[in-house]
């Protein structure tokens, strides 16, 4: 016999929870049952999916692949049900990791405003640059939002390789500063270097990863006078108001959002290249898909030309 939908749906469950006996509880079934069943899920495919100790399980490599194929054929499992038996449609899942980027919150607030399920369970993480692409390797979350650029093009790209993931590009953006409208260079169609010296540079952290390789900012191993980490968006914005500070991004910003802030253009011969990051050998689920297209309208609603 083969694999059954049902190990399908005890190994995600498993997953999640990373332990067998807290998805046997949520799933009304008993441990010896659960772990029976992902026994014989290993043995049918021939590959250690779990990795068992006294604090848990965790995903083997071949789990972490393994679990993207599950979620897909689940997903259509209920599609069919639904379409066909007229089953009541399924909890909708997705998690999406990102730099901190206003659009990407833009699109999350369009997918979840679109979708039509009953139940769902979304997660929006605005976290740091090695945390997305981790998250998306463990498949904590389905797609990661990041930019790329000369500088760290290499780095980030063997990171993805060695990690199973590839970049994809959604659109490549100028340079721009953000920066309070009570801010005097709000008011200048551009702004130099010079311009910027004497004001505060507010950039996120990155905690024990703090490379310039991975900065979400562009030109980051140009030294400040004035300089000032923030872990969140709203901090970065605050200080930006409440100190005259600056930080570099895409010019891309919400006015919905964040009313306070004004995008002005950057004189550096620089670009921002914005992608989202997937697994290369799991293909996206159909909710994935919809917030990708929710965040390419989202971009072109702002008059960015979108890449592929």
């Amino acid at each position: 016999m083969g694999i059954t939908l049902q190990q399908l749906q005890y190994f995600i469950e498993v997953a999640a929870e990373g332990s067998i006996s807290a998805a046997a509880d949520l799933l009304f079934v008993s441990q010896p049952t659960m772990s029976a069943a992902m026994r014989d899920l290993e043995k049918k495919i021939g590959r250690d999916l779990l990795l068992r100790s006294a604090r848990g399980v965790s995903l083997t490599t071949d789990g972490i692949e393994f679990l993207g194929y599950a979620r897909q054929v689940v997903e259509q499992a209920a599609l069919l049900e639904q379409r066909y038996l007229g089953a009541a449609p399924s909890r909708r899942l997705l998690g999406v990791s990102t730099q901190h980027y206003s659009f990407a919150v833009d699109a999350f607030v369009r997918m979840v405003r679109a979708t039509d399920a009953a139940e769902y369970e979304f997660s929006l993480r605005e976290t740091r640059t090695f945390d997305i692409i981790e998250d998306v390797r463990t498949l904590r979350s389905e797609l990661g939002i990041l930019f790329r650029n000369e500088f760290n093009r290499n780095v980030i790209g063997k990171l993805l390789r060695d990690s199973g993931l590839a970049f994809h590009t959604l659109f490549v953006a100028a340079p721009h500063v953000f920066v309070s409208r009570r801010n005097p260079l709000s008011l200048q169609r551009s702004v130099s270097l010079e311009d910027l010296s004497s004001l505060p540079r507010l950039t996120f952290d990155q905690g024990a990863n703090n490379s310039f390789y991975f900065a979400e900012e562009i030109l980051s191993t140009l030294s400040s006078s004035r300089e000032i980490r923030v872990s969140d968006r709203a901090t970065i914005f605050n200080l930006m108001i409440g100190l005259n500070g600056y930080t570099i991004s895409t010019g891309i910003i919400s006015d919905d959002l964040d009313p306070e802030i004004v995008a002005v253009a950057l004189d550096v011969d620089e670009q921002i290249e914005i992608g989202w990051i997937g697994r290369t050998a799991v293909p996206l689920t159909d909710q994935a898909q919809r917030y990708l297209t929710e965040l390419r309208q989202v971009v072109a609603g702002f008059g960015v030309s979108l890449v592929g």
